[in-house]
């Protein structure tokens, strides 16, 4: 934008000098007129050609993708949810229990008992232990997880907080 109005300056600039220098006074007016509307011409077309509708597209395009990205997590956890303890112990419980320190301020390596307690009264001996990162199972990986009224439950809850 700075080099187009910079040239069009030098441009009305350098006309008005050329007819100047020439013996015919009575041009100047004239050609220095159509400098300047050939300057404000390029100048505009230079504007509208900046404002075409390819950024408007491409911010909904980017909001469609994150909006496709997102379903696809969300399909993927409820997925999980419905699977087996194994999944819901490799990808839902470290999810939830860092939400939960998160939305808590509660950190386990600080104080434990601290920790344990307030989960328990956020979500109830039922639902802790399918937050409760230490309540990893070692043995039985292959029973059905709690499903997804279980985890609906849990982000509700989270949610309050």
């Amino acid at each position: 934008m700075k080099r187009t109005v910079a040239a069009g300056f030098l441009l009305v600039l350098g006309v008005e000098l050329m007819a100047l220098a020439a013996r015919d006074r009575q041009v100047v007016l004239i050609v220095t007129g159509a400098a300047l509307a050939v300057t404000l011409l390029g100048l505009r077309w230079y504007l509208t050609r900046e404002t075409e509708p390819s950024d408007a597209a491409t911010y909904s395009d980017d909001a469609a993708e994150s909006l496709e990205r997102w379903l696809a997590r969300t399909e993927t956890l409820i997925s999980r949810a419905e699977s087996t303890r194994r999944d819901w112990d490799r990808h839902l419980r470290p999810m939830l229990a860092r939400q939960f320190e998160l939305s808590t301020g509660q950190r386990r390596t600080k104080d434990r008992h601290a920790y344990h307690a307030t989960g328990c009264m956020l979500f109830g001996d039922r639902l802790w232990e399918w937050v409760n990162p230490e309540n990893v199972a070692r043995s039985g990986v292959d029973q059905p997880g709690p499903g997804r009224a279980v985890l609906d439950d849990i982000l509700r809850r989270l949610e309050r907080v």
